[in-house]
């Protein structure tokens, strides 16, 4: 193999001094994030009641969601439980966290911004597809009667499904498989929700949503569109909500990737 020269420019050494400003940026933000972490460990045990209503009160009530139901079941189901163990420090913060597998727990805000988008009374079938953690599944057995959800990372659904029995939630029925293709002999379901990012609505799970049922999903591949679908009697209409960032949803959506 050949070698290749580099000749250093004005414009080289400019380049060089943003890249180590970004460097230096980002260590700054680990170690004050090490050192938060050092000190709450050092404050004994961390108040999680306390740290789901600030969370509450800062990240989503603030942002404008006044379903009061809702909010008190953000309040009462401890996030902390479905990260893993050296995530809970950070479980009541406004990012998203890893929960291995390359999956993450969505942020508190987007997670009940889309349950507050499925519009739910208490008396409908949802259809999870991407159980992750089996926070966000949680969250939707407090507020629907029957939660259907789908995980196609098998450790991941083997985790969530345990998780989600040791609390108690007889209502939320997991699945390993491919989400592409919904829960069809479970259909028709009254809302249904997808927390990874096909770049095309897959058309499955139109057609096992209920006419006047609602999908919410994000859409898109490098720019993502949360979107908020409604099925009825002549096709369907689709509102877009905010630009997001979730991770690829995998299997039959990116082997029919446009």
């Amino acid at each position: 193999m050949g070698s290749i020269m580099f000749q250093t420019t004005a414009s080289d050494n400019s380049f060089d001094d943003r890249l180590m400003l970004i460097f230096w940026g980002v260590a700054l933000v680990g170690l004050i994030g090490f050192v938060m972490a050092c000190q709450r460990s050092h404050a004994g045990p961390p108040d999680f009641k306390k740290l789901r209503e600030q969370m509450v009160t800062n990240q989503i009530a603030a942002r404008g969601i006044r379903n009061a139901t809702l909010l008190n079941v953000m309040r009462t189901v401890p996030r902390h439980e479905f990260v893993p163990e050296k995530e809970r420090l950070f479980a009541y913060e406004d990012y998203p966290l890893p929960i291995g597998e390359g999956q993450t727990i969505s942020q508190p805000y987007i997670v009940a911004l889309m349950t507050d988008l499925m519009e739910l009374d208490g008396s409908e079938r949802a259809l999870e597809v991407g159980t992750g953690s089996g926070y966000q599944a949680a969250i939707l057995a407090e507020l629907a009667k029957e939660v259907y959800t789908i995980e196609i990372v098998e450790s991941l659904a083997e985790r969530a499904e345990k998780t989600l029995k040791e609390m108690k939630y007889t209502n939320v029925h997991v699945r390993c498989g491919d989400g592409y293709r919904g829960w069809p002999e479970a259909a028709p379901f009254d809302a249904i929700m997808v927390t990874a990012a096909p770049d095309h609505i897959p058309q499955p799970l139109i057609d096992q949503l209920k006419v006047g049922g609602v999908l919410v999903i994000p859409v898109g591949v490098m720019r993502q569109e949360l979107v908020q679908i409604r099925k009825t009697k002549d096709g369907t209409t689709i509102e877009s909500v905010l630009p997001v960032r979730f991770v690829p949803m995998t299997g039959e959506a990116q082997q029919r990737s446009k």
